[in-house]
């Protein structure tokens, strides 16, 4: 199953999640938390990893009338975007909130997950 869509993108690392965070703030998002998996994972196993962040967005309005239309949504929230190195190249990915609603099966967060699925697409096109 997909479950996200990506894009590889001609940034260095960083840039490419400044980029993002902006074109989150466009589309009504704050992020957060912030997680460094390669700094996490070098200080909890000590282990090399690429670099890698997880961003978790949240569209407040969207997540008010998500919670509102199903309590345990919270356990899929926020919405993650992931920023990483691959082959030389930074890759930026966001999770598809069309599959949080065929999980949940709920007519109500249909509209919402399609709405934020919109917006999530043009942060991605938009890096």
């Amino acid at each position: 199953m997909k479950y996200g869509f990506s894009k590889r993108v001609d940034l260095p690392y960083e840039k490419a999640i400044e980029r993002v965070t902006a074109e989150l703030q466009k589309e009504g998002f704050g992020v957060l938390t912030t997680i460094d998996v390669k700094e996490t994972l070098k200080k909890k196993l000590n282990v090399d990893f690429t670099r890698y962040v997880i961003l978790g967005a949240c569209n407040p309005p969207f997540a008010y009338r998500a919670l509102q239309a199903e309590e345990e949504i919270g356990l899929l929230l926020p919405c993650n975007v992931i920023v990483y190195e691959k082959g030389g190249k930074t890759v930026v990915s966001a999770f598809d909130p069309m599959v949080m609603s065929a999980i949940l099966e709920k007519p109500d967060v249909q509209p919402i997950a399609d709405e934020v699925k919109k917006r999530l697409e043009r942060v991605i096109a938009g890096v």
